[in-house]
């Protein structure tokens, strides 16, 4: 375990009386609120303000606030060999007091349910008793809840979210973009890869040592879906599949660069037991709102298919890459926030010079009832049409704290930021 307190801005030690006098300097600095950084450069929408609660935390993916307010960060690079941060606000200023690392393996997924943290190698899944204040009881023995999953080394994070009936759900993506035969331009058919990858796998939440071959292949045809989260008021599971690439890279005969560059569509599923989203076999076309046969199995940008396959409740511009969805239950934002989806846009379009943001999908009786919105702006940090320098920041995950502010990960240079409400 490795504990990491914010330093004292200054010290006491005076002859005689040193000893009391630092520990009454101890606690007045511990007690005194320090004003949280202010991230100026995001854009929100009027009434929200963005602050930032930590920029030490390389890799920051997923995230999950506990009822007291401790933010529990998965990172996908170990930070000094841990790979799991809780951040502590003890005094409330917004700003972390305390800064614990635990567990020795880096991952994405990180869920509280029923009394436990769940966190995610690339391989496994892990969790930890918490108290009745939603602390880890033991850091350094997690019960081992699956092992074995596929891990490629390329899309392979096992994003993870749990049911209120004891099941986990864990992604098992795809690194192989279209279930193509080595040396040629033909797919696969069947495409073998669909037994162990490219779909959402299903576990008991509380048995110890399954395998991935114990778990059910609960949803298929979905090529890599990092973001997920299940909606409490449906009581179904929702994803966000990355789109394949390289339409014009291998199919110059049917794709220009321009339609490579804006097809297919990142989509979003509402899943349910036994769904087939078609991936390898289709994609979607958000321009055309049409489902396609892809290159690989016939298709010409023109030939439809997947007629039996499940269709997207949303669809988004490609390549944007959403790494992070969170169903919004707090009270802190505007009622129009309520029950929606915030999404987290972990790349950009390269047509449309636009990405790096983080996007609002407005829901009424568990469907989208509008267009996405940009909701959080200008985490790149630069201009994307005429970039001057590299990219600062990019959206990971996302987390709602107990007051109902939203957090906000970024996995480029390790900063957590949380955007907040305040009536006028």
């Amino acid at each position: 375990m490795q504990k990491l307190v914010r330093p004292l801005l200054f010290t006491v030690a005076l002859t005689g009386i040193g000893s009391l006098l630092a520990f009454t300097a101890t606690l007045s600095l511990k007690t005194e609120p320090d004003a949280p950084k202010i991230a100026e450069g995001i854009k929100v929408p009027s009434g929200f303000s963005t602050t930032i609660i930590t920029e030490e935390l390389n890799g920051a993916r997923h995230m999950v606030v506990s009822k007291g307010g401790d933010v529990f960060v998965k990172l996908s690079k170990l930070k000094d060999g841990k790979g799991v941060y809780r951040l502590r606000d003890s005094n409330g200023d917004g700003v972390p007091d305390e800064i614990t690392g635990f567990g020795d393996y880096k991952g994405t997924g990180i869920f509280i349910k029923s009394g436990y943290l769940y966190t995610t190698s690339n391989s496994a899944i892990y969790r930890y008793k918490l108290n009745e204040k939603e602390e880890v009881i033991n850091q350094d023995q997690p019960e081992l809840i699956v092992s074995g999953m596929v891990d490629t080394g390329r899309d392979n994070s096992k994003s993870i979210a749990l049911d209120d009936e004891g099941f986990i759900y864990v992604n098992i993506g795809s690194s192989n973009d279209a279930c193509r035969e080595v040396g040629t331009g033909k797919g696969i058919r069947p495409c073998t890869l669909l037994d162990t990858v490219g779909g959402i796998w299903r576990f008991r939440a509380d048995v110890k040592n399954q395998t991935q071959k114990d778990g059910l292949r609960y949803a298929t045809g979905l090529k890599n879906t990092v973001g997920l989260d299940w909606n409490t008021k449906t009581k179904s599971l929702f994803v966000l599949q990355h789109g394949r690439g390289q339409f014009h890279d291998f199919y110059s005969n049917y794709f220009t660069p321009q339609q490579s560059a804006t097809l297919p569509a990142e989509t979003m599923y509402e899943v349910h037991e036994g769904d087939d989203a078609g991936w390898p076999y289709v994609y979607y076309d958000h321009i055309q709102k049409k489902k396609m046969m892809n290159p690989e199995y016939g298709g010409d940008g023109k030939k439809m298919g997947g007629e039996k396959a499940l269709n997207p409740v949303a669809a988004f511009p490609a390549h944007l890459g959403p790494n992070g969805l969170l169903f919004y239950t707090g009270k802190m934002f505007p009622a129009r926030y309520r029950d929606g989806a915030f999404i987290a846009f972990h790349s950009q379009n390269s047509e449309m010079k636009k990405g790096y943001f983080v996007a609002f999908v407005p829901f009424k009786n568990g469907k989208p009832s509008g267009p996405y919105e940009v909701f959080a702006d200008n985490f790149a940090g630069i201009d994307l049409v005429k970039p001057t320098g590299p990219v600062e920041h990019r959206p990971c995950g996302l987390a709602q704290g107990p007051d109902g502010s939203l957090y906000v990960s970024d996995d480029l240079n390790g900063a957590v930021y949380r955007i907040a409400y305040q009536k006028k």
